[in-house]
């Protein structure tokens, strides 16, 4: 087991990487966690405000691409193991600009990378670098096969291919410098403080409004979805317990199609919302498919479930629910999330 005393989480401003951090700074009172997020339109400091006092957690303004500011805060609070969840996400994003997601998934990376072994001096005893990845990097699937930790890389997207990217370069100091990681691919995470561009929280909001439902396509991309605090326990499991220079996928074992999940959320929201059955069914509207949207992800999480005797404890429907009854509670929180920037932003991609 790794007891890590002194634990770096990049981006645990942001949607999993708080659940992350909630559930480490309250399980692990005699760690100390540093938080390093730069609060860019995903990073919202709200969502961690019931952890921001606690005396094993220090809460550290910047961006992973400064060096200066990585090497300083290595120094500082004597770090022996890294949770790298800071990334941009969103596949449209990177359409419209992949170096902005080259510059932070790739770059940022490798400068935690390199902090970690100039701060680590080649003395490994202790140390960890964990970097969190996607499934996307796999590619996209037919109609059967799931994703394993073999599965050769065949990203389609900048977004994938800048976590591609980062994947070769953490295997690569690994192998070439002996620097101590584990890796992880998650398949699409759900849940409470989730940002609206996604697709579950989208569809929350524009229902609450009584606005369009943008469906790419022809709706029948399937994904896996994991409930994200189910992802958190994951990455605890592997953090604390993982073999070292292993990957680990992680999935929900739970495939859908989109236009079934969006379904699904209408029938719920409709119950929730005291609505007439099928009245938010009634604003789904098919749009434009996205540029090489990949058809199909699916995750085999069997070493995961095997070796640290993880699984999902979170039916989708009930997931799903306890997501809705999280946004229609919090309304404050997306009101502040989806004004300015943000609108713009949506104005752009679904007109």
């Amino acid at each position: 087991m790794h007891s890590n005393k002194n634990i770096l989480i990049t981006g645990a401003a942001g949607f999993i990487g708080s659940h992350v951090l909630r559930l480490m700074v309250l399980k692990y009172p005699n760690s100390n966690f540093v938080n390093l997020d730069l609060l860019t339109y995903a990073g919202n400091l709200e969502n961690i405000k019931d952890v921001e006092s606690a005396a094993n957690y220090t809460f550290i303004k910047g961006d992973i691409c400064d060096a200066v500011l990585v090497k300083s805060i290595f120094e500082e609070h004597q770090i022996d193991g890294v949770i790298h969840l800071a990334a941009e996400s969103h596949v449209d994003r990177s359409i419209e600009d992949p170096l902005a997601f080259i510059q932070t998934n790739v770059l940022g990376t490798v400068n935690l990378l390199n902090a970690a072994k100039q701060a680590w001096q080649n003395n490994y005893e202790g140390k960890l670098f964990y970097h969190v990845s996607t499934d996307e990097v796999y590619g996209s699937l037919g109609k059967t096969g799931l994703f394993t930790e073999t599965t050769s890389y065949d990203p389609r997207s900048p977004y994938s291919s800048s976590k591609a990217s980062s994947d070769h370069f953490v295997r690569a100091y690994g192998n070439t410098y002996g620097l101590p990681f584990v890796i992880s691919n998650c398949s699409n995470n759900y849940g409470p403080n989730q940002f609206p561009e996604k697709l579950i929280p989208l569809f929350i909001n524009n229902i609450v409004e009584e606005k369009a439902l943008p469906v790419y396509g022809d709706g029948q991309y399937t994904r896996d979805w994991l409930y994200v605090i189910d992802h958190a326990i994951a990455i605890d499991a592997i953090f604390h317990n993982g073999s070292e220079g292993e990957t680990y996928n992680i999935g929900g074992l739970n495939e859908w199609t989109n236009i079934d999940l969006i379904h699904l959320l209408c029938e719920l929201m409709d119950e929730k919302l005291g609505r007439e059955k099928g009245s938010s069914s009634r604003l789904i509207s098919y749009v434009k498919d996205r540029p090489g949207h990949d058809k199909r992800y699916a995750i085999d999480a069997s070493k995961l479930c095997d070796e640290l005797k993880w699984q999902p404890t979170v039916d989708f429907k009930e997931g799903l629910s306890k997501t809705i009854d999280w946004y229609l509670d919090n309304s404050e929180w997306l009101e502040h999330l989806t004004s300015g920037a943000y609108k713009e932003y949506y104005q752009k991609q679904y007109g």
